[in-house]
């Protein structure tokens, strides 16, 4: 099972974008779906998360314009981000938490030009 990011692109400073995740075969046992980005020679980081009991963790630095969603069952996560800045460029990297295995996407790059 392969997760496939897509929504990336190039934005002005301010604009938005939606990135979207989906499996391409049917993963049990979800307990988290997550988004995280990685830009240029930094770590990967937490950008938001939603697990299966309905919690939702955000990073500081995108609470207020960043929104995630998703169905665990229908193996689907959504990242709305708004209010872009251009320190919000990274690549960007969906995450199911399945026990055992831990699935990531290909990661979909998004440039936010000042």
């Amino acid at each position: 099972v392969q997760l496939q990011a897509s929504g990336g692109g190039l934005v002005q400073a301010g604009g938005s974008l939606r990135l979207s995740c989906v499996a391409s075969g049917r993963i049990l046992g979800i307990w988290a779906m997550s988004w995280y980005r990685q830009a240029p020679g930094k770590e990967r980081e937490l950008v938001a998360r939603l697990t299966r009991g309905g919690s939702l963790d955000y990073a500081e630095s995108v609470k207020g314009r960043f929104t995630i969603s998703g169905n665990s069952a229908k193996n689907t996560v959504n990242l709305q981000m708004n209010s872009l800045k251009p320190e919000d460029t990274a690549v960007y990297y969906c995450n199911f938490a399945a026990k055992p295995i831990n699935y990531w996407g290909q990661g979909t790059q998004v440039t936010v030009s000042s």
